[in-house]
């Protein structure tokens, strides 16, 4: 086995998970805030919701054009996930055929 290829192959998972969790609480803190549970003033608070804004914009806003609004509910955060989820089983079913030999 091909240490540099896992390692490739585990940074990729891992990356791909940290950016479903930047969604998700991306999500999170934009529902927080349009309830006022969180106060979007505070400077702490608003410099979180930017990142996190900043971070996911890339892969939301292409959704966001293809997929409308539902009401005032936007469903992109879930989509994207979807497909993140799906790449990372993607990436795991061609390393494992790459590891067994399948190619």
């Amino acid at each position: 086995m091909d240490p540099v290829l896992n390692t490739v192959v585990w940074l990729v998972q891992k990356v791909i998970s940290l950016y479903i969790w930047a969604i998700i609480l991306a999500a999170l803190f934009s529902m927080l805030a349009s309830f006022g549970v969180i106060d979007t003033r505070n400077r702490m608070v608003w410099t979180v919701m930017d990142f996190l804004e900043r971070v996911t914009r890339p892969i939301l806003n292409p959704i966001r054009r293809v997929i409308p609004y539902l009401g005032n509910i936007d469903i992109s955060p879930l989509i994207a996930i979807l497909l993140l989820e799906g790449l990372q089983r993607l990436i795991t079913m061609v390393y494992l055929r790459a590891m067994m030999g399948g190619y």
